[in-house]
């Protein structure tokens, strides 16, 4: 049985919006970070149709940046560390998202490449790497957008059991 998803496509950017209900008067309810998702999706979607391995590499890695973002939107204000700069998304994601951890230490690992790779050094990226970064930020994009819905669809139940 093939089950099909809810175009979400139709909302336009000027219609007035509740994290709760949606455009006001009208339809399912639109949870909150679904725009954060939606970016990391758009990067993976780049990545995959990057013709080069830098390319690829560079979008896989901003698709898991965004991802993790979108975890720390939903758990966390921004704060910035005690030197005044913005703090490392993967370091705050480990702190604040402990079950995320294993991913965020993974991301980091990558940072000094990523950053070089970033600043013009496209060589230092080989074919497979690109594509195993591509395939784990997917993987973990999946393993974020699950959790995050089945944790809405929890809290819209207990809403709508309270008022019932």
């Amino acid at each position: 049985m093939a089950v099909e998803a809810l175009p979400i496509t139709h909302l336009s950017i000027t219609e007035t919006m509740s994290p709760m209900t949606g455009p006001q008067g009208s339809g399912p309810e639109i949870p909150p970070y679904l725009a954060d998702l939606r970016r990391a999706e758009s990067a993976l979607l780049s990545a995959e149709l990057s013709p080069g391995p830098a390319g690829r590499y560079l979008a896989a890695h901003l698709a898991a940046m965004r991802t993790a973002v979108t975890v720390l939107a939903v758990r966390a204000r921004p704060r910035r560390t005690s030197t005044g700069g913005p703090a490392d998304v993967w370091q705050v994601l480990a702190r604040l998202a402990p079950e995320y951890g294993e991913w965020a230490a993974f991301f980091a690992a990558g940072r000094q490449k990523w950053l070089l790779v970033q600043s013009g050094a496209y060589t230092l990226v080989t074919e497979r790497e690109a594509d195993d970064l591509l395939r784990d930020a997917q993987e973990f994009y999946d393993l974020v957008s699950r959790r995050l819905a089945n944790a809405w669809r929890q809290q819209r139940s207990r809403r709508e059991s309270g008022s019932a």
